[in-house]
């Protein structure tokens, strides 16, 4: 798989003028917009608008169907494909090279957008009204991009690429509660999900239910799945499949003779200490001691 560490030699490969910075290029697509047809990775961020007709837009090699204004935010190092895309209308990408943040304080903060770690079927969708605001900063970016740049150049760039995240997060929180409320509450079936894994002892064949078991069982990603249980509940996935297993272990303690260490290792926890440090922190004390409060109230 072709890797592309310069845009340059991306954009020679692709047959596009050259960039006119070294670490930044602009796309705007006019209903077609293809990358080579075929799959690589490279070193830069992409932030994308389209609509599209039909083609192929993969990215962490899941397949991108949307008719509707949808957004899409690439890593670096994430496989992506653009093949014979042919869309409604306009679209663009804007590509950067990680580099380009160096020294700016959007190096740290744009790893704290979690939609970068989502799949493709967990594109942004946006309303006529939010396609106006991501365009409009777009365009702000494209005409600095155009004009001869100087010393403030890429801070004006950046803020404006700063400001297209930060509307893309508030975006986000909208189309979950959307979601909430077309496909029915995450937080049941995501409880339906951990009752099931713990009836079927899958606790024993297969360990510790992780965000990302949960999250392929829900058809999901893990970001996208802990970020949409926080936006209903106040809680990530991680949180509440320690509260279920606590809730499970203090039952246990409650109705069994069984050892703590054996209620540790059917709840799937292979580390003892860990299971009662978290058990601890969760319910305030140890389980030993939950074990012995419950035998003297009974």
């Amino acid at each position: 798989m072709k890797h592309y560490k310069s845009l340059g030699v991306l954009h020679a490969e692709f047959g596009f003028s050259p960039p006119k910075h070294p670490l930044l290029a602009l796309y705007r697509c006019n209903h077609d917009c293809s990358l080579g047809g075929r799959e690589f990775t490279s070193d830069f961020y992409n932030i994308g608008f389209k609509k599209l007709k039909s083609g192929v837009f993969l990215y962490g090699r899941t397949r991108y169907d949307h008719d509707n204004g949808t957004m899409s935010f690439v890593k670096p190092r994430q496989v992506i494909e653009m093949r014979n895309l042919e869309m409604e209308e306009d679209g663009f990408i804007i590509s950067f090279h990680e580099d380009f943040l160096n020294g700016h304080p959007l190096h740290a903060e744009i790893k704290k957008y979690s939609f970068f770690e989502y799949e493709s079927n967990e594109a942004l969708h946006l309303t006529p009204q939010e396609e106006r605001i991501i365009w409009d900063l777009y365009e702000k970016i494209a005409l600095e991009y155009s004009q001869h740049q100087d010393d403030l150049s890429r801070d004006i760039i950046l803020s404006h690429i700063d400001s297209i995240l930060k509307y893309s997060q508030r975006f986000y929180k909208r189309q979950f509660i959307h979601r909430v409320a077309v496909s029915g509450k995450f937080a049941s079936r995501f409880n339906e999900s951990l009752v099931a894994y713990f009836a079927n002892g899958n606790l024993q064949d297969k360990g510790f239910p992780t965000v990302k078991l949960m999250a392929d069982m829900l058809h999901l990603s893990p970001r996208y799945l802990s970020d949409v249980l926080k936006q209903e509940t106040g809680k990530t996935a991680l949180e509440l499949i320690h509260l279920f297993l606590m809730s499970e272990a203090k039952n246990l303690l409650t109705a069994s003779d069984t050892s703590v260490s054996e209620i540790a290792y059917t709840l799937g926890f292979e580390n003892l200490p860990y299971f009662s440090r978290l058990f601890k922190k969760e319910v305030g004390i140890t389980p030993g001691q939950y074990k012995k409060h419950t035998l003297s109230v009974v």
